[in-house]
């Protein structure tokens, strides 16, 4: 049986950085080159980096990222080939993928499908493929090439490829992480492979860009539609691949073919992947953990930044971002800040500075007691003798905001901000105050799943780095004394799955009461659809659900539909 090494290329690209992203190929073709390989496979639009959105528009873009692959092209001159990702084409872009061999570009191919839906935009940019389809001969193999979305369509592109008789299919992807979403990818490529029996390579990139997250998980399925070998997950990884095809009986119609490589005269071992199973891929909180560490690690690297701050109040949500913060980025990088009020309680301040002892995290006490008692002395004459309510509230958040702010501004650090999904649907939080950042890392995490996280944090470092009262104590702003979360929303029990159901499922209301308490379900739907507009102004963060405040919920904030 003959059989076609493959290297898949999990590499992290950064959106813009042309260079960077071709010295990454160049890199990997090297190792590809030096294990013997066929053909080194990399990530979808690898030189532009994934998305490059409206990048796309600009001429000098398009006609630099050319320039750089005709560049990697030329150093591609031994027996390995490249199938890389790149723009092409102005003034219709396509997403495009090119076969690189003997120092040129023998073949491109342009996507065929462009995702329109969540988080994906591309035809406002792109246009879809439409050309005949090539082969590549590569080793004496037939070798269909497609990108992402093409994958994902029943009778698309990569049966059409089987059909027409490639042997082996490679996929070349920026696959966006979600929860769950590496088994998706699992069985929607057995599902292609029953259509065609070709073999799939399935290439993904891996990092952050902006909110989205990409988690690597490349894989290799055999024709029998089984996982025959995986890359691992938030990491880039080189993975070397020995894939056995059986030549078919040539088809009515097949594909024109592109000869791009002759069978190699020998080729070095190289020790059998491991075989899949059962724990393949990571557990749900690890999994959802390292997301949220590989989010906050590329915002920070890719930015330019390399040290953060952030309030840290005693409390379970500033005390998952410490813990991301120093796993992510390492504790001396880490700031934290505690900034008690009249109404803060002891055991937070002392929780807090337990937690900071515990990381190895420096952390400072800033009272705002003198900037909240100047600020109502400034406000006196306004107010007038109407009664304290939310507003004297606000004031305290908003005066930790101006803290954080500042201690940025002066030593280059960057506001991580600590807000949790369940509180952003139902605007629990002060505009201006404690969404007052640069880089939201649990935004879009359940607050019943921000204490899973911090359970796990504690399993993972095999000791009590969060301590357990942080986690047991009742959830309080501490903004008027005795306050609770619960004094004002239903339990978290009762409303992360209610939130999930009406921002994920896109539940109405007279759905929704079919399910929860009418009452409830009125006050936070009505909670959820009023604080839009405050959303739109708090910092991004990582996505890691199905639908996250951002990209891919785009609702009008001027909206009377309930």
């Amino acid at each position: 049986m003959e059989s076609l090494r493959v290297a898949l290329c999990q590499i992290n690209t950064t959106v813009g950085d042309l260079a960077g992203n071709a010295e990454l190929v160049v890199r990997d073709l090297a190792r590809a080159e030096h294990a013997g390989c066929d053909v080194a496979v990399f990530p979808e639009l690898t030189i532009t980096g994934y998305p490059p959105e409206d990048l796309l528009l600009k001429p000098g873009f398009i006609r630099e990222n050319r320039r750089w692959l005709d560049s990697i092209a030329e150093q591609v001159v031994g027996h390995c080939a490249a199938v890389v990702g790149f723009a092409d084409g102005h003034p219709d872009v396509h997403n495009a993928l090119a076969v690189l061999a003997g120092g040129k570009v023998v073949g491109t191919y342009h996507k065929r499908h462009l995702p329109n839906y969540g988080v994906f935009d591309e035809e406002r940019t792109l246009r879809a493929g439409d050309e005949p389809m090539n082969l590549f001969r590569i080793a004496s193999i037939n070798v269909g090439v497609t990108i992402c979305e093409d994958a994902w369509i029943p009778g698309g592109p990569v049966p059409q490829c089987s059909a027409g008789g490639a042997q082996v299919v490679l996929n070349i992807n920026g696959s966006p992480y979600r929860r769950g979403k590496v088994t998706v990818r699992e069985d929607v490529l057995a599902e292609r492979v029953s259509e065609g029996s070709s073999p799939i390579v399935y290439v993904n990139l891996v990092g952050a860009q902006d909110e989205l997250i990409f988690d690597g998980g490349s894989m290799v399925v055999g024709a029998d539609g089984k996982v025959i070998a995986t890359a691992k997950q938030y990491v880039e990884d080189f993975v070397v691949v020995d894939i056995p095809v059986t030549a078919g009986e040539p088809l009515a119609a097949p594909y024109p073919v592109v000869e791009v490589s002759d069978s190699p005269v020998s080729r070095p071992d190289v020790a059998a992947a491991d075989l899949p199973n059962a724990d393949g891929w990571l557990d749900p909180m690890p999994e959802l953990y390292e997301a949220l560490l590989l989010a906050t690690h590329d915002y920070l690297a890719k930015t330019g930044f390399s040290e953060v701050c952030f309030g840290l109040s005693g409390g379970i949500d500033s005390a998952l971002v410490a813990a991301i913060a120093a796993d992510a980025l390492g504790p001396e990088n880490v700031h934290a800040v505690l900034m008690p009020s009249r109404y803060s309680s002891d055991h937070s301040v002392s929780d807090a500075e337990i937690l900071s002892q515990n990381f190895g995290i420096d952390y400072r006490t800033i009272a705002i007691e003198p900037g909240h008692a100047a600020f109502l002395d400034m406000l006196a004459p306004s107010f007038g003798d109407l009664e304290p309510n939310v507003t004297e509230e606000n004031i305290q958040s908003r005066v930790r905001g101006v803290l954080l702010m500042a201690l940025a501004n002066k030593f280059g650090w960057l506001v991580l901000t600590t807000g949790n999904k369940s509180e952003a649907a139902v605007g629990y939080s002060t505009l201006y105050g404690d969404t007052a950042g640069a880089y939201a890392c649990i935004k879009d995490v359940y607050k019943l799943d921000v204490y899973r996280l911090a359970a796990y944090v504690n399993e993972r470092h095999g000791r009590e780095m969060i301590p357990v009262s942080t986690i047991t104590k009742p959830p309080s702003a501490e903004l008027r004394p005795d306050q609770r979360d619960d004094q004002s929303l239903p339990p978290y029990e009762e409303l992360d799955p209610l939130l999930e159901a009406y921002i994920e499922g896109d539940a109405t209301v007279e759905e929704l009461v079919q399910r929860f308490d009418p009452d409830t379900v009125r006050r936070i739907t009505r909670l959820v659809d009023i604080s839009e507009f405050k959303r739109r102004q708090t910092p991004l963060g990582a996505r890691v659900t199905a639908k996250g405040f951002g990209r891919d919920r785009r609702l009008p904030i001027v909206n009377r539909f309930r």
